[in-house]
């Protein structure tokens, strides 16, 4: 009773017209940054970061929060109409979804996608709210050598086991702890890495290196590599923007299991929605071949339905873990907790009894931006497709101009404008060279939490590092690690024989000339 009564409290705070008109902009940002090739809710959270500083914290979150679910849509949405996802989140949702559109139901798949975002975030909200209380209160018994473990799981889940290429990942989660050691050391007071520069002294600020690799490599990315490629043909939805009775019995068993699927994830730090949505499409692919007529490979509406219901329960829990834990899951999580950060704010237990008030207008607010993302959609969704009329030169342009303003009203420094064009080069040449981002935005977050534990650990021991094994809350952090591990390295294996088989056959059968 005491969490519905907080609850109702967080609506009464939400729904003044001044939050409500945020959670509006936040949801119409978020989708119309989504719907844009190559952008996404990590770049429109990056890109707003500098501008939100003037605004009141609730307000922000708040903001932050439409712009986050928002995006989720607006790359699925891209996703069927282009068979152009946003984000790696999205790509699940684009096998059968463009499918649909191609067959003239674009407007029942955007549908499908609208519903299942609903559902997928609706619950995971609810579940949010009764669940995110207990985790503040586990997570009190959280202590040096427990954040430390916390922390490595994170670096190695992220730049492992969610990774194409280990080597790549954990070089990116190295280049994001580097630029996390830059400036005077608090203990000590020793510079590190300051090249004796004064500039360096107070390290080098989150919002600077998010909007320099997230959205100006980006746009150079997109200048130097991508110049001559042409938009994709837009498919145009006809018909009606809602489902049959047929197809909402046929959607709504895929939307629960999706749901069910992508909660678990919302916890646990393993890249943000890309596994989840593509085990739910997994799932949904297996339960067909069951059938006597197999629908997948030409438009099954299963197949978009539990990706999109996954992707978001999968956000809205990690919402959850960020309030409750300080856990980013994504790199989208990882810079709303910068965002906390920059308004002296450190999400965790203390944050329930610091900030109830922000809490819980914050949770209460993901339940209202569910409701206008499904107003917003379901018949509008055409509307931000036309976006991509904007032409590429004006559009990347004004983001640059937006990305240097931003920095630049926040610091008012002109080193911190060479600085954002040198970390954009270094995301140009991440996004060139197939690097992952998203190890190297964690990194940078999570690693002071990582170097403080570790100092305040083994200083509280007397210099033994055997503490940082012990406890069984560490024991079981480690454990699951090598059960992560453990699978992801069976995978690749499995997967590399499997390509090896198909390679000799298909080898064999070529005929001899």
């Amino acid at each position: 009773m005491e969490t519905l009564q907080l609850l109702l409290e967080g609506f009464a705070g939400a729904l003044t017209w001044q939050n409500l008109l945020w959670v509006l902009v936040g949801c119409l940002l978020g989708t119309a940054v989504g719907v844009l090739p190559g952008l996404g809710s990590s770049m429109a959270v990056a890109l707003l970061l500098p501008v939100t500083f003037s605004l009141e914290p609730t307000a922000a979150f708040i903001m932050f929060a439409g712009v986050y679910f928002g995006g989720l849509f607006g790359d699925s949405t891209m996703g069927i109409l282009m068979n152009t996802p946003g984000q790696a989140s999205a790509i699940a949702s684009t096998f059968e979804g463009h499918k649909m559109a191609l067959n003239g139901r674009a407007a029942q798949a955007l549908a499908t996608a609208a519903i299942g975002a609903f559902v997928g975030g609706f619950i995971a909200s609810i579940v949010v709210v009764f669940l995110a209380p207990v985790l503040a209160d586990f997570s009190t018994r959280f202590g040096p050598a427990e954040f430390f473990a916390l922390a490595v799981f994170a670096f190695a889940a992220t730049s492992t086991v969610v990774t194409d290429n280990p080597t790549k990942g954990l070089a990116a989660l190295c280049i994001g702890l580097g630029i996390a050691v830059i400036g005077i050391d608090g203990v000590s007071g020793a510079p590190r890495f300051t090249m004796d520069s004064p500039n360096l002294f107070d390290g080098i600020s989150l919002v600077t290196v998010t909007v320099a690799v997230l959205a100006l490599g980006e746009v150079i990315y997109v200048a130097c590599l991508e110049r001559h490629v042409s938009n994709r043909s837009l498919i145009r939805p006809k018909g009606r923007p809602w489902l049959s009775r047929r197809e909402l019995r046929e959607a709504t068993p895929a939307w629960l299991r999706g749901t069910a699927i992508g909660l678990p994830f919302g916890v646990i730090p393993a890249g943000g929605s890309e596994i989840p949505t593509f085990l739910a499409y997994g799932v949904e692919k297996r339960l067909d071949a069951r059938r006597d007529t197999p629908q997948f490979g030409t438009g099954a509406i299963r197949g978009l339905a539990a990706p999109e219901a996954a992707g978001n329960s999968t956000t809205g829990m990690a919402m959850g873990a960020l309030l409750a834990l300080g856990l980013p899951i994504s790199a989208t999580a990882a810079i709303m907790l910068a965002a906390f950060r920059q308004y002296g704010l450190q999400p965790g237990p203390l944050l329930f009894e610091r900030a109830p008030e922000l809490v819980w207008a914050l949770l209460a607010s993901f339940f209202i931006a569910m409701v206008v993302l499904l107003i917003l959609n379901l018949p509008f969704a055409m509307l931000w497709a036309k976006l991509l009329l904007i032409p590429r030169p004006y559009l990347y342009a004004g983001i640059t101009v937006f990305c240097a303003f931003g920095i630049y009203a926040t610091s008012g420094s002109v080193f911190d404008l060479l600085m954002l064009l040198g970390i954009g080069l270094l995301g140009f040449l991440m996004r060139a060279l197939d690097y992952p981002i998203a190890p190297l935005i964690i990194g940078m977050v999570l690693g002071p939490l990582a170097e403080t534990s570790l100092r305040d650990a083994t200083m509280s021991a007397g210099g033994d590092f055997s503490v940082l094994l012990q406890g069984p809350i560490v024991l079981v952090l480690y454990g699951l690690l090598l059960l992560v591990l453990g699978f992801a390295i069976r995978n690749r294996i499995v997967s590399r024989r499997a390509a090896r088989i198909a390679a000799s056959v298909a080898s064999e059968r070529e005929p001899v000339s």
